[in-house]
């Protein structure tokens, strides 16, 4: 009896730790990415993280590229955006007045893969 109720409180307590860490914000520093050139041939290069720091906001913005999502490309790991972090890396992209090598501080909550971005601003 004492053991089942130790295991029920055990997995109570980690449920519990489980749900408190999901609800904690990240900020992840990298280049913003459409999905597209994310996952595509650029991703297959031997360095995906300097082909994303070097797309150009044009091709990211395009109507194609900007449509299969925009996520960014931090620590060897792509996360992508929310629908509201879309928009808000986009206006951050159209901001930014390089074309090329714009690196973003993003914050948000990540679920899985995704990102329900808070905030993004740009850096350096």
């Amino acid at each position: 009896m004492l053991k089942k109720l130790m295991l029920s409180l055990t997995a109570i307590i980690v449920l519990g730790l489980i749900v408190i860490a999901q609800d904690k914000s990240v900020t992840l520093e990298g280049h913003i990415v459409d999905k597209n050139c994310a996952t595509g041939k650029d991703a297959k290069q031997s360095d995906p993280q300097a082909a994303a720091a070097n797309e150009s906001k044009g091709c990211i913005l395009m109507k194609n590229c900007f449509e299969s999502g925009l996520g960014i490309y931090s620590g060897g790991k792509y996360t992508e955006f929310d629908d509201k972090g879309n928009t808000m890396a986009k206006a951050a992209l159209e901001k930014s007045k390089k074309d090329k090598g714009a690196k973003f501080k993003v914050t948000g909550k990540v679920t899985g893969s995704k990102m329900a971005v808070e905030k993004v601003e740009e850096i350096e």
